[in-house]
């Protein structure tokens, strides 16, 4: 039993917010779009002020399928994990070929600079424990705030584990724009790479 289900419209002009409220989400509402990594801000403080310790996050394209919330579940069962990420990379073959060769090319980037393989930098599916990441005042507010998150879990000696999932392509489209949002990940990706230098 899912004691809470939280949608958070990020300024979408189509009917999320209604079909969401409908279907029983409490729906969080931006006037205006933000970005993903506002949203997920949103929901993830909304979730730790309701009382809860984890949070599971979900894409709001229907890529993540719901039977696979069981894993990250028995991942997190027995209170010693702080960020469980889905990998789609497992069996990436219903993934189209180009986010699946920007995937890897992230996540080999990302692995250097965590020092450790990490199978999937970008999946938006994962277990998050809120008071692990309320300690690490994340700052990014669009879709690299998928790399951010997961880079800041380990620089910070927290315990992040990989569990494989099923990645659903169907119509819908997803709100990655593919030459915009793979420059602002490198700009991204270059700061973090020379502050680390630096320091």
């Amino acid at each position: 039993m899912i004691p809470l289900v939280l949608v958070v419209d990020d300024g979408s002009p189509d009917e999320t917010a209604r079909l969401a409220a409908k279907a029983g989400a409490d729906v969080l509402r931006q006037a205006e779009n933000r970005g993903k990594g506002a949203a997920l801000r949103k929901g993830l403080q909304a979730a730790f002020d309701a009382g809860c310790e984890y949070a599971i996050t979900m894409d709001g394209d229907g890529q993540h399928d719901p039977a696979d919330l069981a894993q990250f579940v028995a991942a997190a069962d027995g209170g010693e994990v702080d960020l469980v990420v889905g990998n789609r990379m497992a069996a990436p073959q219903s993934m189209p070929w180009l986010r699946r060769w920007v995937n890897r090319w992230m996540s080999r980037r990302i692995s250097r600079l965590a020092g450790r393989p990490l199978p999937d930098t970008q999946c938006g599916y994962r277990l998050v424990r809120l008071s692990a990441w309320r300690e690490l005042q994340l700052q990014t507010t669009g879709f690299e705030v998928e790399s951010e998150m997961l880079l800041s879990f380990v620089a910070a000696g927290l315990r992040v584990e990989f569990v494989p999932v099923r990645t659903i392509y169907k119509t819908e489209q997803s709100k990655i724009h593919p030459v915009r949002d793979t420059i602002r990940w490198f700009r991204w990706w270059r700061q973090v790479k020379q502050s680390r230098r630096r320091g």
